[in-house]
């Protein structure tokens, strides 16, 4: 089978694999199952524990063997991991699914932006990254009305269907992703697959060590990944037990979350283009900048979920976090890559970002999932939003560094390693 432009299966990627929503699998684990507060944060933190485990590791697979296809094993395994938790209902077993769910994503951190990056050229990726955002939050809005429609007859089944599609684009993937721009070392050249892959951590762990800006956005991604772990673990829960939803219509629960995701998205989509048109204009600062105002809307809105009475004001405090979090995204992925000029440790270097961020949430979710024990979800919501100031301190510090000084990433990182 002929293969497709990159560019093609990465805007189709981008919608396909942002069609599992966790919106009916947070309900159907809320009230088919009955999760505690700490339960549903442990179910996160023992992702993110197996994401610390395996980020690096499975980064260096990418950059030493292929990304192609170390991003065929993840789909496929998150996939699995997904369906699998729509089968199962004891607890324990879906916190270790879920650590399963996580070890399948290591292999998709780092390998899908270093694979299109490599594929089109670093000049070109912050457009592209906008893009396929606006793509998967279109996707987003589809499998969001799919699996809602499926929800209200049967969560477990709408679970299941969201571990369909991600299965869907590793099958996918296997039949028409392109592999160009990756060149895997001639085998004469090549030592044992274990000293290959420990060459190639060595040489992304020193690049990352001697570039300043990439130390910097590693550090903000332990504070961010801190913050996240309440709010995408217990935002259902405090709807469901603190705030409640609102009296019109008298909606099933997870319609009402589908609005909330599907009002999120159509936000976003309106909104992206015109920062495209801003990055497509600007200089390199421009993107900068806008991350840093976009996380610290993130802080904002995040207080203002966590602590208003207002069922009202609650749905906008959570749409502002969904706005910030999705303009975000692409933008942080742009500037970082931009600071990376050798592709040989590009999988490995993204993914010590990754692992960070595991780190952050392997660290405080199981301390803001106790203090939602001890004094309630509102508690745990507003120490996750107290963790993004240290990291709007780093954006600041990285966006100086990044405005006056010429960067050492632009070195190669055979001369960073010797």
């Amino acid at each position: 089978m002929k293969r497709l432009p990159a560019t093609t299966v990465y805007y189709g990627l981008n919608f396909v694999l942002r069609m599992p929503t966790w919106v009916v699998m947070a309900v159907y684990l809320v009230r088919e199952l009955h999760l505690s507060p700490l339960q549903l944060v442990l179910m996160g933190t023992a992702m993110e524990a197996a994401v610390f485990l395996f980020e690096v590791p499975t980064g260096v697979v990418a950059d030493t063997y292929s990304r192609r296809l170390s991003l065929i094993i993840g789909y496929l395994g998150m996939g699995a991991s997904w369906v699998a938790v729509g089968v199962v209902s004891a607890p324990w077993l879906i916190i270790a699914l879920w650590a399963v769910w996580g070890f399948a994503y290591t292999f998709t951190s780092g390998a899908e932006q270093a694979w299109i990056t490599d594929e089109v050229g670093v000049d070109n990726i912050g457009t592209i990254f906008l893009r396929a955002a606006r793509y998967g939050q279109a996707g987003a809005v589809v499998g969001l009305l799919l699996q809602v429609a499926v929800g209200t007859a049967s969560l477990r089944a709408g679970v299941i269907l969201g571990g369909a599609f991600t299965i869907a684009c590793g099958l996918a993937c296997i039949a028409l992703m392109p592999e160009t721009g990756f060149r895997r070392r001639p085998r004469a050249e090549r030592g044992s697959a274990l000293a290959e892959m420990r060459t190639t951590a060595v040489a992304g762990a020193r690049y990352a060590w001697a570039a300043p800006v990439i130390l910097l956005l590693i550090g903000v991604e332990l504070f961010m990944g801190a913050s996240s772990e309440a709010f995408d673990r217990l935002k259902e829960a405090h709807f469901l037990r603190d705030v409640g939803l609102p009296a019109a219509g008298h909606l099933d629960p997870v319609v009402w979350f589908g609005v909330f995701w599907l009002a999120g998205m159509l936000l976003n989509i309106a909104s992206i283009g015109s920062l495209i048109r801003r990055v497509e204009r600007g200089d390199r600062r421009v993107v900068s900048r806008f991350l840093f105002g976009f996380t610290s809307l993130e802080l904002a809105a995040m207080l203002l979920f966590a602590l208003t009475g207002s069922t009202w004001l609650a749905i906008a405090g959570l749409l502002g976090v969904f706005f910030a979090r999705n303009m975000a995204g692409p933008l942080y992925d742009t500037w970082l890559n931009e600071q990376i000029t050798d592709s040989s440790v590009r999988a490995t270097v993204l993914s010590l970002t990754g692992q960070s961020n595991a780190i952050g949430q392997a660290a405080g979710g199981p301390v803001l999932g106790a203090v939602g024990n001890a004094w309630g979800i509102r508690a745990s919501l507003a120490g996750g939003a107290a963790a993004i100031a240290p990291a709007l301190g780093l954006f600041a510090r990285a966006i100086a560094r990044h405005g006056r000084e010429p960067e050492l990433e632009q070195l190669p990182a055979t001369a960073v390693v010797d």
